[in-house]
């Protein structure tokens, strides 16, 4: 008689969750075509391969720098900032162990960094660019990171949350991903400068239609998939070991996650939808899948924590601020920027978490919501103040911006010698549609093509 096979309920708890997180992260990854596309949809034809050489560089830097360096940082700054020991901060680079582990950590490092870019498209220096993506990654986003998930500053046992008796709540990185990039972006945006033509003689703000909002929206929905990855993939506990030696199946906790996402999600679109219709006329189909991010971006710290209607009001209150808030950073911060990054990520990531306390399952605390205030607020601040003096740093070294005559001829050919659309004959620069026998066409408010010929018989 065969003898029945004996497991350990714990390996196999384990295992289950250890793959479990391998495949969310994974799926987040997903989340960097999805950026990719919709910043490209948002630019003009002539700046599109830079927007996607930017993507590609925030994830095959990013990664590499993470892991050398960003992953240790943050358990030195959680050490540093809770009184802890910062000794085997690096161990991880020769612990196995501790690899799916830093994965997981290293996609939402790249998340936050991919943020900037579409915040700074279309004029800043690929050079620049890319030092700032090694920054961000090595010490910019990994400071936020230790302040919370590293158990620092705003943790239960860092200085601040200690005191209040507290730890911060960003379950899956509303501030601490979307607030930190979206605020880096505002700075950047606002340091580099504003497209050619974004502002009048006045100062009054002109539009610049991206080239495809086709892609805009494409990505938006690709976001939207690789989001259940970064929110319920944040729910890493699959299987647990109960009292008994038993497994039990996290499926509340998953189920709760996986509602309050979609919740968001619906609520940011439908309220941006509404918002949209009253500012401009008509639903706006760009502003609607904003706001449908937004939302997602709400209620990404706050899945676990809140009832289903709280995320649904959490995600409803950033889809309904996304435009003016847009509106605001444009005309009245002067800034261009130009995929609305610091309205969808900075706003309503520290709209989100700041009200997890108000729409609580176990009930408002009066301290908790003090901790979330300050910590939104300490983020902001760290990011602002590292972000300037970074950037101001790499300007005096390399240049911000790119030279008035490469952001005319449009970054793909000034900064990288291509094309995304060669049938776009780079000749001259005309302000209408314009299509001739030869299929010359133009696509936006800046690609350059070629002169029509006209018959002088005619």
């Amino acid at each position: 008689m065969v003898a029945p096979l004996q497991v350990d309920p714990s390996a196999i708890a384990s295992g289950v969750n250890n793959v479990w997180v391998l495949v969310v992260s994974f799926l987040i990854f997903f989340m960097q075509p999805g950026f990719a596309l919709l910043e490209s949809g948002q630019v003009r034809a002539k700046n599109v391969g830079n927007v996607l050489m930017k993507n590609m560089s925030d994830w095959f830097l990013g990664v590499l720098i993470y892991f050398i360096i960003g992953s240790g940082v943050v358990s030195v700054v959680g050490a540093l900032t809770s009184g802890g020991s910062v000794a085997g901060a690096f161990a991880y680079l020769g612990d196995p162990n501790a690899w799916i582990g830093w994965l997981f950590g290293a996609v939402f490092a790249m998340t936050a960094a991919t943020i900037v870019s579409g915040a700074v498209a279309e004029r800043m220096n690929f050079s620049a660019y890319v030092i700032f993506t090694i920054l961000m990654t090595a010490f910019i986003y990994p400071v936020v990171v230790g302040f919370t998930w590293g158990g620092g500053l705003l943790s239960g046992s860092g200085f601040i949350g200690a005191a209040l008796g507290a730890g911060y709540l960003d379950f899956a990185g509303a501030t601490v991903v979307h607030t930190c990039g979206g605020v880096a972006g505002l700075v950047a945006a606002k340091m580099v400068g504003a497209r050619k033509g974004r502002y009048d003689s006045n100062g009054n703000s002109q539009a610049i239609p991206g080239h495809s909002m086709l892609l805009a929206v494409l990505g938006t929905f690709i976001l939207a998939f690789g989001w259940y990855g970064f929110n319920v993939g944040t729910q890493a506990t699959v299987l647990a070991v109960t009292e008994d030696g038993g497994l039990t199946f996290m499926g509340a906790a998953l189920g709760r996650v996986a509602l309050n996402t979609t919740l968001g999600m619906g609520a940011g679109g439908a309220m941006a939808m509404v918002t949209s219709s009253y500012y401009q006329g008509k639903p706006d189909p760009l502003w609607t899948a904003n706001g449908l991010l937004a939302g997602l971006v709400a209620v990404t710290g706050a899945v676990p924590h809140v009832t289903w209607w709280g995320s649904a009001i959490l995600g409803g209150l950033a889809g309904f601020l996304v435009l003016p808030a847009f509106r605001f950073t444009v005309d009245t911060l002067t800034v261009d920027d130009v995929c609305g990054v610091f309205a969808v990520h900075g706003v309503a990531g520290a709209v989100g978490t700041a009200l997890i306390p108000v729409f609580s399952v176990s009930g408002f605390a009066a301290n908790q919501f003090a901790l979330q205030i300050i910590g939104v607020i300490v983020i902001a601040l760290w990011t602002i103040v590292a972000s300037a003096v970074v950037l101001a740093a790499i300007d005096s070294v390399v240049g911000l911006r790119v030279s008035e005559e490469k952001e005319s001829e449009g970054l793909d050919e000034g900064e990288h010698g291509v094309s995304v659309y060669p049938e776009f004959v780079p000749n001259e620069t005309r302000d209408s549609t314009v299509a001739t026998d030869g299929g010359d066409v133009r696509t936006d408010g800046g690609v350059p093509i070629a002169e029509t010929e006209v018959n002088d018989d005619e």
